[in-house]
């Protein structure tokens, strides 16, 4: 029900995180902005970080799914698989620690959310709820906490490094980068400058 809610462009939802800390009366920094005040730099920075087959995929990248599995299956150390749409659906409907539960449920939601929901929506939705700092959700409370200037005017440096603080923003910061993470803000700009296809399904 609250799939098909979700699908309405007026309709702002929060994530399940955001509404624990506000029934914690902890402090929640979001400021909803729609898909088109989003810098284009920062969408291409965000999907060749988080998702770059996010425009062929339909809402689960089962080739990554499966090497993941193998990996399990053989006891070695596994990595994320997790797409733009189940990273939605999980910080929409779920939880946040890892268990194969939840991720379980993740897969069934990713693939209904991507039937009814466009790449665009799911994309606005994702780039509103994400957090990006403690108690900083959304896009736009990013870039005016980290850079001091709305998300339509980040730029490739500055959208990279958002870009790579979402794997783990309690502990990277954009505005004081460590040597790391200036590496992989770098490799994620020049494929970020070079992505026209893989982010068509936006245009």
């Amino acid at each position: 029900m609250l799939g098909l809610l979700y699908r309405v462009p007026w309709v702002n939802p929060q994530s399940t995180l955001m509404l624990y800390y506000l029934v914690t009366n902890n402090k929640v920094d979001r400021r909803w902005v729609p898909f088109e005040k989003i810098s284009p730099r920062l969408v291409q920075a965000v999907i060749m970080s988080e998702d770059g087959q996010y425009c062929q995929h339909n809402g689960v990248d089962w080739q990554a799914l499966n090497t993941v599995i193998d990996d399990a299956i053989d006891g070695e150390k596994t990595r994320g698989a997790s797409t733009i749409t189940m990273q939605t659906v999980k910080n929409l409907f779920l939880w946040n620690s890892r268990s194969f539960i939840r991720k379980g449920l993740e897969i069934p939601l990713a693939l209904y959310v991507d039937a009814i929901w466009s790449k665009r929506r799911q994309m606005e939705i994702y780039l509103n709820i994400a957090e990006w700092g403690p108690g900083i959700y959304g896009i736009e409370a990013a870039a005016q906490y980290h850079f001091k200037r709305p998300a339509s005017r980040l730029n490739r440096a500055q959208s990279a490094l958002l870009a790579v603080t979402l794997p783990n923003p309690e502990l990277r910061n954009p505005q004081k980068p460590s040597r790391r993470m200036k590496v992989l803000a770098r490799i994620n700009r020049a494929r970020a400058q070079v992505s026209g296809a893989y982010v068509r399904c936006l245009n």
